[in-house]
């Protein structure tokens, strides 16, 4: 039997776990993005275990697996600030943020056991994250590169990832000490109403690198959203309240914020609810496939059944399950109690279990067929959750509320933040183990095998969230937030979800623009599927759309030039002798300008955190600010097209096993 689940790769996989978990939290609070960390564990994977002569593809499989838990449970982020920006916590309490992500995410991977047969054994999702860890994993694997070409093919991906990851962990650092700029952006006034809007084009490698990774057909989609956001959503709005004496900057994000970002929150609800629909029928399949398997088992067959098609058996996630449910009903409760809610403490354990368990179920199903079609960096977890909070606050609003006082309405919404938090876990791990157990399908992975390294990677990444979130409100805080300064992180998604919280249970929530982001979304579905009748690969991705419209520009621009860039090169890559391992190069070289760029923006947070400066790192004052941006955008462009110019030549100098140089 070869090496699969193995002391010495459980232990790479948490070190690993640890370290992107760190960097995933950071990027994510700033950008409103969290990153895919699999390929990029599968590569360190291989440089580890090159020296050991018996180590397998399947081993290295598991420590990808282990440590993708830091690139999904991090996503988190995207509701536990929320807490902080109203007010109710100042900091994150260990073992209540440590309970949230454990058990949601132990949760979670018993929840994608089911929806494998689904989503993955018996689906055509392309699944592009998932497929292109697995061709990682073949090349790089010291078991199957015997061939020279193969064994040169994986150091030119190795030394893809290290360089990608030093540039941009360099640019970062120049970027902090101001003599680059961190973005280049500019708000203007259109008209003679007072009409505003602007751009904001941040100087960031890893978002070029998510874009590359996203592929055109979501960039497209995503430039719509901004297009629909900036282009007529920002101007339209701002021209109605006819203020002539705001700065247009000023007057342009408080548009957004509180206008657009709602039509953006409806165009998501609305996308995610269609995805469902979609699944309904896979879904079924999966659970009859999975009871099948069951039986098999208790017949005495289980040898008959695949290594590739063996799940923990599901009468153990049944009891997993239910298990889970207990120390989540007694942390609910816990809340409640603290919260001043202590009377109603036996309403909300139940009824919050019970939305617990049916909730999770809807978002991991939706963010799972959302992994499979465009890749888990790029999954709607963060507008799922805009669907699950207003849910959640409905339900206070009617079973809860006219029972309490009014000064009780900040503890409804922290309790609503609360519920949510513990969903959104469940549907990112499983999101996220779907993605993996694509990779395991392909490379002949044990899926129960995988499941446990998950539980492993959700156990070693739940213990670092709450010191690093911590850490970084200490540095800079969030926007929106009491302790809000000047250079507080965006946290983009937490604080739409806690206004829409906010929103709902003080009932001032303007529905009339998520009805109208709705619509939006109902015509975007539309031409989806027209595009999707019609083309070969053009697609108008729904909720990438929405993802366009609701996230900053600040985010999304840049994204879609590292679209763009992406296309370009896998144009270039298609030229080469060999084109796909040529294209492969580009994503390991996007993964790691991803992983560099993050970690270096831990490690300034912690700096910024000791020394107690804004901007500790600063060699020049506000005065160099335009020959910063000009400095810097030139140096962003060439170092982008010298470092891809470089990749490709790699790839065409590399040829396929037994190919003619």
């Amino acid at each position: 039997m070869d090496k699969e689940l193995t002391i010495r790769g459980i232990i790479i996989g948490i070190f690993i776990t640890l370290v992107f978990t760190a960097a995933n939290v950071y990027f994510g609070l700033k950008a409103g993005l969290t990153f895919s960390t699999s390929i990029p564990a599968a590569v360190i994977s291989m440089a580890i275990l090159r020296g050991f002569k018996d180590a397998t593809v399947q081993e290295n499989n598991i420590v990808q697996t282990i440590a993708s838990a830091a690139g999904t449970l991090s996503s988190i982020i995207f509701v536990l600030p929320g807490l902080i920006m109203i007010g109710w916590w100042t900091g994150f309490p260990f073992w209540i943020s440590f309970l949230i992500c454990a058990l949601g995410g132990i949760l979670g991977v018993m929840y994608s056991i089911p929806l494998r047969r689904a989503l993955v054994t018996n689906s055509d999702l392309p699944y592009p994250e998932g497929v292109a860890c697995a061709e990682v994993l073949k090349v790089g694997s010291s078991g199957d590169a015997t061939h020279p070409d193969d064994i040169e093919h994986g150091r030119s991906g190795l030394r893809a990832v290290l360089w990608g990851s030093i540039v941009s962990a360099v640019f970062a650092i120049v970027v902090a000490t101001q003599i680059f700029a961190s973005d280049v952006a500019q708000n203007f006034r259109i008209g003679r109403r007072g009409a505003v809007s602007g751009y904001d084009f941040s100087l960031s490698f890893a978002l070029l690198a998510i874009g590359h990774l996203c592929g055109i057909s979501v960039g497209i989609a995503m430039l719509v959203g901004a297009g629909i956001g900036w282009g007529w959503g920002v101007p339209h709005f701002s021209a109605l309240t006819g203020d002539l004496t705001t700065a247009a900057g000023a007057l342009a994000i408080t548009t957004w914020s509180h206008k657009v970002r709602f039509v953006g929150a409806g165009t998501i609800g609305v996308s995610a609810i269609w995805t469902l629909l979609k699944l309904v029928k896979p879904v079924v399949q999966g659970l009859a496939g999975a009871m099948a398997a069951n039986r098999a088992r208790k017949a005495g067959n289980a040898d008959t059944l695949p290594i590739t098609e063996r799940d923990i058996p599901i009468g153990i996630v049944g009891l997993v399950t239910l298990v889970c449910m207990a120390p989540i009903g007694w942390v609910l409760g816990y809340f409640a109690n603290s919260s001043g809610l202590g009377a109603h403490m036996t309403t909300l354990v139940i009824g919050g279990v019970a939305y617990v368990i049916l909730m999770s179920f809807f978002v991991s199903a939706v963010c799972g067929y959302m992994a499979g079609l465009i890749g888990s960096s790029n999954s709607p977890l963060s507008g799922i959750g805009i669907l699950v909070v207003i849910g959640a606050a409905l339900l206070l609003v009617f079973g809860v509320k006219p029972y309490v006082s009014p000064d009780a309405s900040k503890a409804l919404m922290a309790f609503a933040l609360f519920t949510t938090a513990v969903i959104f876990n469940v549907a990112a791990i499983a999101n996220n183990n779907l993605q993996d157990l694509k990779t395991g399908q392909l490379v002949g992975a044990t899926p129960w095998k995988q499941q446990v390294g998950l539980i492993i990677g959700v156990l070693a990444g739940s213990v670092v969230i709450p010191p690093v979130l911590n850490l970084v409100n200490q540095a800079y805080g969030f926007v929106g937030a009491p302790n809000a300064t000047a250079h507080s992180l965006a946290a983009p998604q937490a604080g739409l979800i806690s206004a829409l919280a906010k929103g709902v249970i003080a009932s001032d929530i303007d529905w009339s623009l998520i009805e109208m982001g709705a619509l939006i979304g109902l015509g975007i579905i539309v031409l989806d599927e027209i595009l999707t009748r019609t083309t070969r690969h053009l697609r108008m991705p729904p909720l990438a759309v929405g993802l366009g419209i609701y996230l900053p520009t600040a985010s999304t621009l840049m994204i879609v030039v590292g679209t763009i860039v992406g296309w370009f090169y896998d144009r270039g890559a298609e030229r080469t002798r060999n084109p796909e391992g040529t294209k492969q190069l580009g994503v390991l070289l996007a993964s790691g300008l991803i992983v560099g760029e993050s970690i270096i923006g831990v490690v300034i947070s912690a700096i910024v955190v000791f020394s107690g400066a804004g901007a500790p790192l600063a060699l020049v004052g506000a005065g160099f600010a335009t020959p910063a941006i000009i400095i810097g955008g030139l140096a962003f462009a060439v170092i982008a097209f010298v470092l891809y110019r470089w990749v490709l030549s790699m790839g065409t100098r590399t040829s396929p096993s037994g190919a003619t140089r």
